[in-house]
């Protein structure tokens, strides 16, 4: 398989490409540097080789641990890892559940140690919804879509180029799709 540093050089050769495309479908640049900042983002942080120890994981510094379920849920190399149709769709929903969980931990602790109450359910969705609604406004109707697309599409370059190091070294693609 290709090393970290050739995941890493196909990510930063590509952002310029990625967001050209994007931007001749836009005729914009605001959409277009979200895709391209979500690229960047979900290339070198976020994509399959979260499900074990690599560059991407130990880029998380201190936050790595949010992976370690991660790890040992997901087979690495598996369709549900470095699949292309659902690898960072989990990958997304894994990470808004964990940091949920995470937030609300963080605001039991807090209402335990001040003596208050704890914040319902509700309220987390609420403040997920705050954010969606935060980001339209800032960066568009459709940035929370471009965003995901960047992201994808950063992981997707990661899978497509482990694809062409398994056809290369075996004449087969594996079970990536």
């Amino acid at each position: 398989m290709p090393s970290g540093k050739t995941h890493d050089a196909v990510t930063f050769l590509f952002i310029v490409p990625v967001f050209a495309v994007a931007y001749l479908f836009t005729r914009e640049y605001v959409l277009p540097s979200v895709v391209a900042t979500a690229f960047l983002f979900g290339g070198i942080m976020f994509g399959p080789d979260l499900d074990t120890l690599s560059q991407q994981y130990s880029r998380w510094g201190t936050f790595r641990f949010l992976w370690l379920p991660y790890q040992k849920f997901f087979p690495h190399r598996s369709r549900w890892s470095h699949g292309l149709v659902f690898g960072t769709f989990f990958r997304v929903v894994y990470f808004a559940g964990a940091a949920t969980v995470i937030t609300f931990i963080a605001a039991y602790i807090l209402a335990v140690y001040r003596g208050g109450d704890l914040p319902r359910m509700a309220e987390f969705a609420d403040a997920w919804r705050s954010i969606g609604t935060s980001v339209r406004s800032n960066f568009g109707d459709h940035s929370i879509a471009a965003a995901f697309i960047g992201v994808w599409l950063g992981a997707a370059s990661h899978t497509l180029t482990d694809m062409a190091g398994s056809f290369v070294r075996t004449g087969r693609i594996g079970e990536y799709l």
